[in-house]
């Protein structure tokens, strides 16, 4: 609902340029991009349980928020030419509240459909994965399907701040439902708990001596080497920030999907979105 109508909002809150929608539009694309990786790794990392508490918790406060700040920005029609620092701090959190949004949606998405789906078909036939998955995409298609008719009747019978206020309310009162659903879902199927705990066993330290021993010198290695490069801080200090930079989960997950069969098909299907520019 949210994605469908912030385009419409920003829109009517500065009706002669498309400016803000796209800005809009760059900065949850960009997020993703960015901080996409860090998500699936704190996903991968993270109880099932405080997984969803982050992802519904977040997702739906920073659409209050942002609801809020759009009614604000609709309701008060001539604060970009009577109070314009108010007016870009308004459209500020608007965009932050939007990009948070988008990416604790994505730790959903990761939860949910990549973590859940697949660990409740473990032990089953192949078949049982691939109509779960598309029981889950039918369930998404068709929200996607009436979300817009909700909304447009709305909008075009009542106004486009009911409609914003309305969307502030409802994800006010569908969070309790939905953790309520999820939570249902995960204490009724013993196999989302017995996969939880391989996890949380999985991410526990080795406590084995010869780990330690080996630990511990390569600790020791670790400083003596440090020591040495004292004397050449700066060039040390350039490698480190390029070495952090390499590094980093945003550049490695793109390395990771650089090498996958789908990177052209990806890319070009990428590169038709391009055409809506025109």
């Amino acid at each position: 609902m949210w994605e469908f109508s912030v385009g419409l909002y920003m829109i009517s809150v500065w009706p002669d340029s498309l400016l803000l929608a796209a800005i809009y539009g760059a900065i949850e694309s960009a997020s993703v991009a960015l901080f996409g990786p860090i998500v699936g790794q704190l996903v991968d990392r993270l109880p099932y349980v405080k997984v969803l508490r982050i992802w519904l918790v977040t997702q739906n406060l920073s659409f209050i928020v942002a609801g809020v700040s759009v009614v604000a920005l609709i309701l008060s029609s001539t604060l970009k030419s009577t109070n314009f620092t108010a007016f870009i701090l308004l459209v500020i959190l608007t965009n932050i509240s939007g990009a948070v949004g988008v990416i604790s949606t994505l730790a959903g998405t990761i939860l949910v459909e990549r973590e859940w789906v697949v660990v409740i078909s473990e032990g089953h036939p192949p078949e049982l994965l691939t109509k779960m998955n598309s029981i889950v995409r039918r369930i998404d298609l068709t929200c996607k399907l009436l979300v817009p008719v909700l909304t447009g009747f709305i909008i075009s019978f009542v106004s486009l701040k009911a409609s914003a206020m309305t969307l502030a309310l409802w994800t006010t009162l569908t969070v309790w439902v939905e953790y309520w659903l999820f939570l249902s879902v995960y204490k009724g199927i013993p196999a989302l708990g017995d996969s939880n705990q391989r996890r949380f066993t999985r991410s526990l330290p080795i406590s084995d001596p010869e780990v330690s021993v080996s630990t511990s010198q390569e600790r020791e290695s670790l400083i003596s080497h440090d020591g040495d490069k004292a004397t050449a801080t700066q060039s040390g200090w350039r490698r480190k920030t390029i070495c952090w930079v390499t590094n980093g989960p945003f550049v490695g997950a793109w390395r990771v999907y650089l090498r996958q069969e789908v990177v052209l098909p990806g890319s070009a299907l990428a590169l038709l979105f391009f055409t809506v520019l025109r």
